[in-house]
C-alpha cells in the first residue's frame, strides 16, 4: 500500500490535501548568515497562515545537518493540522563545514540516509519521507555524484523519492542521465526543483518526457525576472500532456522571506501563485497539481 511518510506517521496520498511540494520551516547554512530559519513561533505562524488558505501539507526539503529541528516538527504538525514531510539527504558541499562532510565520507552516506528514512533523524524518532540532493550550475561535480549515488542506494533500499535542487534551474539532463540512466532510479521517483528559474520551454519538455516530476517552486527575489514566465511554462507543459507531472512549492529559505516578517512566505503560494495559474490553465488542473500530483510524487510502497 502506497503511503506518504509524514512526521506523524505514514498517511495515504489522498490525505495530503493541498500540498506545498517544496518549502522550509527550519533551515541554516553558512551561506545565509543572519537569515536562518530557526524560530519555532515563526514556523507555527507560517503554517497557520498556510492552513487558513486551505493548505494541507508541506514537504520540507531541509536535509542532513542544515538545521532541520526534526524534534519540533511533530508538535508543529499536530498544532497546525498540516501534514509535514521531513527530508534526509545532503546539499551542495558549500553549505557544510569540512567536519560535517568528514562524518559521512565514503559508503556511510547511504547508511545515514537509510537510517533517517527507516529509523529516524537523530534521537527524534521522526522518519524522513524523501532524500534531497543537489546539482551544480549546468553540471555535476564529484560531490553531487557522490550524494546522488548514495541517494540512489537509499532509494533501492527503501523506495523513497529523490528530490533534486537544480542550481538556478540548470543541469536537469545531467541529473537524469546520472540518477535514472547510470544509477537506475525510476524517473517517476525523481522530483526536479527550481525549474521556474530557467524558463526554457524546450528543455522543460525534454525533462517531462523522461517521466520525472517537475517542481515550480518560488518566488525568489534573486530571480524575479522569471516569475512572470512561470505561468507560460506551466501552460506549455499542460498543453503538451504533462500536467500530471507538475508540482508547486514556495521554497521559503530566509527569515526575511517569511510572511510574518513582511515577505511572501508560505501563504503566497496559495494567495497569489495559485490564482495566477488558475487564470492560465484552469482551476481543475491547478487543483490536481496541488493534490493528486503531490500524492503520487511523494507516496511510496515502503520497503
Amino acid at each position: 500500500m502506497r503511503a506518504v511518510r509524514t512526521v506523524l506517521g505514514d498517511v495515504p496520498p489522498e490525505r495530503l490535501g493541498v500540498c506545498d511540494a517544496h518549502d522550509h520551516l527550519f533551515l541554516s547554512s553558512p551561506l545565509l548568515p543572519g537569515q536562518e530559519l530557526r524560530s519555532a513561533s515563526a514556523a507555527r505562524a507560517e503554517l497557520a497562515a498556510f492552513r487558513e488558505l486551505g493548505g494541507g501539507s508541506v514537504v520540507q526539503w531541509t536535509p542532513y545537518r542544515m538545521g532541520r529541528r526534526a524534534a519540533d516538527l511533530p508538535s508543529l504538525a499536530r498544532e497546525s493540522g498540516v501534514n509535514i514531510v521531513a527530508a534526509t539527504g545532503l546539499h551542495q558541499a558549500r553549505h557544510y563545514g569540512d567536519e560535517v562532510l568528514a562524518e559521512v565520507r565514503g559508503p556511510r552516506l547511504a547508511e545515514v540516509f537509510v537510517a533517517e528514512l527507516t529509523v529516524g533523524i537523530g534521537v527524534s524518532g521522526v522518519r524522513a519521507g524523501l532524500v534531497k540532493v543537489a546539482g551544480g550550475f549546468h553540471g555535476l561535480d564529484a560531490h553531487a555524484r557522490w550524494t546522488m549515488a548514495a541517494a540512489a542506494e537509499a532509494h533501492r533500499a527503501t523506495g523513497a523519492p529523490i528530490a533534486v535542487h537544480l542550481e538556478l534551474g540548470t543541469g536537469a539532463l545531467d541529473v537524469l542521465d546520472l540518477l535514472c540512466g547510470e544509477l537506475g532510479v525510476p524517473p517517476e521517483r525523481v522530483v526536479l526543483g527550481h525549474l521556474n528559474r530557467s524558463p526554457d520551454l524546450v528543455m522543460h519538455r525534454h525533462i517531462a518526457e523522461s517521466g520525472c516530476y517537475l517542481a515550480f517552486d518560488g518566488p525568489s527575489s534573486a530571480h524575479h525576472a522569471t516569475d512572470w514566465r512561470m505561468p507560460d511554462a506551466v501552460l506549455a507543459l499542460v498543453e503538451g500532456g504533462f500536467g500530471q507531472r507538475l508540482l508547486l512549492g514556495g521554497d521559503t529559505t530566509t527569515a526575511a522571506a517569511r510572511s510574518v516578517n513582511g515577505g511572501p512566505g508560505m501563504p503566497y503560494l496559495l494567495r497569489r501563485v495559485r490564482e495566477r495559474l488558475v487564470a492560465g490553465v484552469g482551476e481543475g488542473v491547478v487543483g490536481r497539481m496541488f493534490t493528486e500530483n503531490a500524492g503520487r510524487a511523494f507516496s511510496v510502497e515502503w520497503r
